[in-house]
């Protein structure tokens, strides 16, 4: 049993040649393999697999914590971002709410503007309209004084105004 001690992955020779001796058997697993050879060397195998499983699985063990905490880290990372890029549209709708801010002072202006020109023209009309009435009422007066006068001057032509004699 020289290739159980090797673990080179050479299997020793003598083997081989002896077996390459026997013919080949439709049977088998492998079409190219004696069934001889396989029963021969399962324990092999077994060997040969457990040595190739425990030469590799400690690096891949290794391998897969490294992938893991990578995955860890890009989670950690991906989460960062996600905050930071909440962030920045976070300071962008402060750029947008600043502007409406500003927006609304310029129209708040706009409106004290109109109300203090609107406070100024009702102040006016009041004005105009209270002269107006008392240009009524001094017409009116007017017109009544012109009116009196000219029913007194009526009357004082009828009474200027010679009167037939009464015969008695």
């Amino acid at each position: 049993m020289e290739e159980e001690e090797r673990s080179d992955g050479h299997a020793a020779n003598t083997h081989n040649s002896a077996l390459n001796e026997t013919p080949p058997q439709n049977n088998s697993i492998d079409e190219g393999l004696p069934e001889d050879f396989l029963s021969l060397n399962k324990s092999a195998v077994e060997q040969l697999s457990e040595g190739l499983i425990s030469h590799y699985l400690p690096s891949l063990q290794s391998s897969k914590l490294a992938l893991q905490e990578l995955t860890q880290n890009q989670v950690v990372l991906l989460d960062t971002l996600d905050q930071e890029i909440s962030k920045f549209k976070e300071c962008n709708s402060i750029l947008d709410i600043n502007a409406l801010f500003a927006e609304a002072k310029h129209y708040h202006n706009k409106l004290v503007n109109i109300r203090k020109e609107m406070i100024m023209l009702h102040e006016k009309t009041s004005k105009l309209k209270t002269r107006a009435l008392k240009l009524q009422q001094k017409k009116q007066e007017e017109n009544l004084r012109q009116e009196q006068q000219r029913e007194r001057e009526i009357e004082r032509e009828k009474q200027l105004t010679a009167k037939p004699a009464k015969r008695t």
